[in-house]
């Protein structure tokens, strides 16, 4: 029996694939990215409260009205421009569906968009749900920068869009105004839509602050702004997110939502109006806990020989293992990564699941680290091994 030809080169999350050997392995799961600890104890409470209430039925295709109206006033804010909560607003199913609706809305077949790799598992295989061609521009490790040269000349006259993820997972990046002012210079050149992952805007080192790029006057008429609850409140299996986009994007990004999964969970959208409710002390408190696992996941990583660039944002190392004092280090990185999760007990993802040419990503492996303290203790007790 025949299968759809645009699955023939998508196969299954490696990094899901990670968790499942992880949980067989009985490993510390560093792979995926999801804390081991809870949500602020309000917000889980106002989804008792909202379940116990009985918001069980369908909201509105576009999102629960009162958390729209919220993220309207947020967003309103954040970008410069009136956001209506009926018009511009599309509350999905996580920042995946996000994406897949946003390049279903934008892109026909044949057209391409350009992903900056390292990136995110799952915007190649968006690309190809919409009959489009992924084309990588790859950022050279350790700096892991936009270069103009190399970005402008992977685009041709069939590109129609370009996927810039801020902060950036897997490297850690925040993409500075030099880098910033590139990708306006050349989506405005070349008429591109820009789509924004910024999944991880609240999680920030060092007194940096998130600046949305459609925010910015030459990108607020052709950006879907994307973002999400899972990572800021700790909340990733509630898979919720949301797309802001100014209204001829908006008008397609509607029926693409509607018609993939009609509207994300109504109790967890009332506890998410919670979340965004919280005082500013939550944020300060939270940044400061990641201050601190980030500290010890790279006094950990450093002192086993992992060779890496500290992260600027979001909560994840790419790390080189291949100098390592261990014969495992001379391995291929799928290799490394199955052999760290069932040997040595710590869950990883190896660098080449993040590159459209595997070979771009080997001698890495990513480490994430929204955890407890203690379990990353444990987890450097597990690594002690790699010394040698």
């Amino acid at each position: 029996m025949q299968t759809a030809h645009r699955f023939d080169h998508i196969g299954e999350s490696v990094i899901r694939e990670m968790t499942r050997l992880a949980i067989r392995s009985q490993a510390i799961n560093l792979s995926q990215g999801f804390p081991d600890f809870g949500p602020p104890p309000e917000v889980a409470q106002a989804a008792v409260d909202a379940i116990q209430g009985g918001l069980n039925q369908y909201t509105i295709t576009w999102g629960y009205p009162p958390l729209r109206e919220k993220l309207a006033e947020i967003y309103t804010q954040r970008l410069g421009w009136s956001v209506e909560p009926d018009e511009h607003i599309v509350v999905t199913c996580g920042v995946t569906e996000a994406l897949a609706a946003a390049m279903l809305a934008i892109l026909n077949p044949g057209d391409e968009i350009l992903i900056l790799d390292p990136a995110h598992e799952t915007f190649r295989p968006g690309a190809k749900l919409a009959d489009a061609r992924a084309v990588s521009v790859v950022l050279k490790s350790p700096d892991f920068r936009i270069e103009r040269e190399a970005l402008e000349a992977a685009i041709t006259p069939h590109t129609k869009a370009m996927i810039l993820n801020t902060p950036h997972n897997p490297s850690g990046r925040v993409f500075d105004e030099e880098e910033i002012t590139t990708v306006i210079e050349l989506v405005t050149k070349y008429d591109l839509v820009l789509i924004t992952d910024e999944i991880y805007d609240r999680i920030l080192y060092d007194g940096r602050v998130h600046v949305s790029p459609g925010g910015l006057e030459p990108l607020r008429e052709r950006t879907i702004t994307i973002g999400g609850f899972g990572k800021t409140y700790a909340v990733t299996g509630w898979r919720l997110g949301y797309a802001i986009a100014p209204t001829p994007l908006a008008r397609a990004l509607k029926p693409a939502h509607d018609f993939l999964t009609i509207c994300a969970a109504t109790p967890l959208q009332a506890a998410a109006l919670a979340a965004l409710n919280l005082p500013e002390s939550y944020y300060e408190q939270m940044r400061e806990a990641y201050h601190a696992r980030r500290a010890l996941m790279a006094d950990i990583l450093t002192e086993l020989g992992f060779i890496f660039t500290l992260p600027q944002g979001a909560y994840y190392i790419l790390a080189d293992y291949r100098h390592l004092p261990i014969p495992q280090a001379q391995w291929n990185a799928n290799r490394f990564a199955r052999w760290m999760t069932t040997e040595v007990g710590v869950a990883v993802v190896p660098g080449p699941n993040f590159y459209a040419n595997p070979e771009d990503g080997e001698g890495l492996i990513r480490f994430a680290y929204p955890k407890k303290l203690e379990t990353l203790h444990a987890a450097a007790e597990r690594m002690d091994r790699l010394k040698g």
